[in-house]
């Protein structure tokens, strides 16, 4: 099990928690956001975060319950946004062997 190292001074809400949890584990499940912040409705916040430009995936889980029945929970992975790469930059290519540009189309 995580052990979740939070202070009250870093999060104001439970929507703050969630996607502090998000950012520091990489998912979350309903059982953990119940568990850790009392978050009862992390699906309409993982809903919220969306609106607000986070992505944030859905992974469907098959699990038992204690009397054998077959749920499927959802497990929601954050998805770090990432920095814009110039290849060219990045990596020792001679500039005579990168394409030339016609127009703003790179040619090979």
């Amino acid at each position: 099990m995580k052990k979740i190292l939070i202070t009250e001074n870093q999060v104001k809400s439970q929507s703050d928690a969630i996607l502090w949890h998000l950012k520091r584990y990489g998912n979350i499940t309903s059982y953990e956001a119940i568990k850790e912040y009392g978050a009862t409705r992390l699906a309409a916040i993982i809903c919220k975060h969306r609106k607000n430009g986070y992505e944030i995936d859905s992974i469907p889980i098959n699990r038992k319950t204690r009397f054998g029945r077959n749920v499927t929970l959802a497990k929601y992975v954050y998805n770090e946004p990432h920095k814009q790469m110039n290849l060219y930059n990045s990596c020792d290519v001679p500039k005579s062997n990168r394409p030339y540009t016609l127009g703003s189309y790179d040619t090979y």
